[in-house]
């Protein structure tokens, strides 16, 4: 049974559901899509790894669900942060600990693995590996366009999904099929994003972390198909991380079927819970 939670990073309070497996047990933190909160796709993992013998902390980032904050705004310096204070929690339970991270956690997962040597093992489950270097390379000023818009509105709101192809964050219909609808019914998830949460995305450097990554195994789990989530992002955090590395490829079709859709998630699941016995 889970445990509700709070602690703080940078003098926020944070939200979250701990859920303790076997005393000394191996424990993840785990960190999930952008705009997402606790009780959608991580509090999914969270379970479901907990029924395979790990403790988990899924948690809403600054800013998000019932976490502190400025609200419905992408930090992506604080969410590491974040995984910083979440990972000393976990300290107080066990030295086994890893990360998880789904869509966009994984990024922020391999960066907290690469900084921080309490983590000993991570995760990335459809991971988004961020890299500017590479959304530049094909058309520069396109890119630096782009930035300027996001800094010239910083502080306006769009919407995080919208139906019909109406401007959104997350835009399309695939993003409006999970977050639209019952599928990720969450009370405190909100339909809302800054301008300046994307400048941060457009400007997280998540692959960079690759090389990092000597001493921290590490496993990638991505969707053959993918139009969220670049699969050739992953395998090119797979091929650049220099230490120890697993990958697998899932038949799925969509991004978000590694959201809540089966046989995918489970087969995820097993995957990180393999790997994390082994590494934890």
């Amino acid at each position: 049974m889970s445990t509700r939670v709070t602690f703080s990073a940078d003098g926020i309070e944070l939200a979250g559901h701990l859920t303790v497996a076997s005393p000394g047990a191996p424990a993840v933190v785990l960190t999930g899509p952008f705009t997402g909160v606790k009780e959608q796709v991580i509090g999914t993992y969270a379970e479901k790894l907990h029924r395979r013998g790990i403790t988990t902390l899924a948690f809403d980032h600054r800013g998000f669900g019932e976490s502190g904050g400025r609200r419905a705004h992408e930090d992506s310096q604080g969410k590491l942060a974040d995984l910083r204070a979440a990972v000393g929690l976990l300290s107080a339970h066990t030295y086994r600990i890893g990360v998880v991270g789904v869509c966009l956690g994984g990024g922020y997962a391999v960066r907290a693995a690469a900084a921080d040597p309490r983590i000993r093992a991570v995760a990335g489950i459809a991971g988004a590996y961020n890299s500017p270097a590479r959304f530049s390379a094909g058309n520069p000023s396109g890119y630096r366009e782009a930035l300027a818009t996001f800094l010239a509105r910083y502080d306006e709101e769009l919407p995080a999904v919208a139906p019909g192809g109406a401007p959104a964050a997350m835009a399309g219909d695939e993003p409006y099929a999970y977050y639209g609808t019952s599928r990720s019914k969450a009370e405190h998830w909100e339909n809302r994003v800054t301008y300046g949460s994307l400048h941060a995305l457009m400007t997280f450097d998540a692959l960079g972390a690759a090389p990092l990554l000597s001493q921290t195994p590490l496993l990638v789990v991505h969707g053959r198909v993918d139009a969220y989530c670049s699969p050739a992002l992953a395998e090119a955090l797979h091929e650049e991380a220099t230490g120890p590395k697993e990958m697998l490829w899932l038949d799925a079709r969509q991004h978000i079927d590694l959201y809540d859709v089966e046989p995918y998630v489970s087969q995820a699941a097993d995957a990180a819970a393999s790997f994390l016995h082994k590494h934890l």
